[in-house]
């Protein structure tokens, strides 16, 4: 209880969480090495958290702080952000999901709760639809149904073709900005900022446009695993009616509306963010 002092605040994290260990996975078929952050017992709910177009695994690292320390949280950096691997091409969804399934074999997890932050979401889509018997569940936070029919996605394209080397971090500030209701903290603002400078123009460029030429969501029947979807209220980029699409397209969906969060909601509380997955891990460790 916080009597007479100062209201906590919900993007900061507790004070006596640990930080997380990084390490390195080695992928030979795929030819890459991804960073990834890791966190909790082994034996817990393997939870694995794939971040968006030019962040890195840090981009979760107010919602990690949040978590339970009884989840086994992984999170990679993808092909091309965040130190990873830098192929001259590779960058559609499907390549994504595949990454996903040597990660999983290379860690030794057989079957996991993953989470998909905006684009990630059809890296998660690709993955389920090709092996649902290795998802425990799926959580999409401000994931599109589809990028291509928003009004805004050709002025998107053009801003992403126009980038080049050295990228702008003023440009990239006044993104992340954009992509929240709330003020970021200093310090965090600054890091994402630092790690979007990491990601190469073409792979700005390469991964935009896989997004843009992904399809609606089809073929999502035989995913049964649970699946949450989380959508702020105060999003931009993605209607409501996009997420009833997401929602839709799987047999055992829910929505979950963050009143008054942007488009990145585990940036505008992590805190709720956290304390919404931990509740849907607990219920997806149960199901047989």
């Amino acid at each position: 209880m916080n009597v007479g002092g100062e209201r906590p605040d919900p993007a900061r994290p507790p004070a006596d969480r640990a930080a997380a260990g990084v390490s390195e996975a080695r992928l030979p078929r795929a030819g890459l090495v991804l960073p990834y952050a890791e966190q909790g017992p082994p034996t817990g709910l393997p939870v694995v958290l794939l971040h968006a177009v030019g962040d890195s695994w840090r981009s979760f690292e107010p919602l990690m702080a949040h978590l339970p320390d009884t989840l086994h949280v992984l999170a990679p950096s993808q092909r091309g952000h965040g130190g990873a691997s830098c192929p001259p091409h590779g960058y559609r969804p499907a390549d994504f999901a595949a990454d996903l399934a040597e990660f999983l074999d290379r860690v030794g997890v057989e079957r996991a709760l993953l989470v998909g932050a905006s684009s990630a979401g059809f890296t998660l889509r690709r993955f389920a639809a090709a092996q649902p018997g290795r998802v425990a569940g799926l959580a999409f936070l401000g994931s599109p149904a589809q990028l291509a029919d928003k009004p805004a996605a050709p002025a998107v394209r053009e801003w992403v073709h126009r980038l080049t080397d050295p990228l702008d971090p003023v440009a990239l500030r006044t993104l992340a900005d954009s992509l929240v209701s709330r003020p970021l903290r200093e310090e965090f603002a600054d890091l994402v900022v630092r790690e979007n400078l990491r990601a190469p123009a073409q792979v700005w460029r390469d991964t935009f446009d896989g997004l843009l030429g992904e399809p609606p969501p089809d073929g999502l029947g035989a995913v049964t695993a649970p699946v949450l979807v989380v959508w702020g209220d105060q999003d931009r980029i993605l209607p409501r009616s996009d997420q009833y699409r997401l929602t839709a397209a799987f047999p055992r969906a829910t929505l979950l509306v963050h009143e008054g969060s942007g488009h990145v909601v585990h940036w505008d509380d992590p805190a709720r963010t956290a304390a919404d997955l931990a509740a849907f891990a607990a219920a997806c460790a149960h199901r047989p």
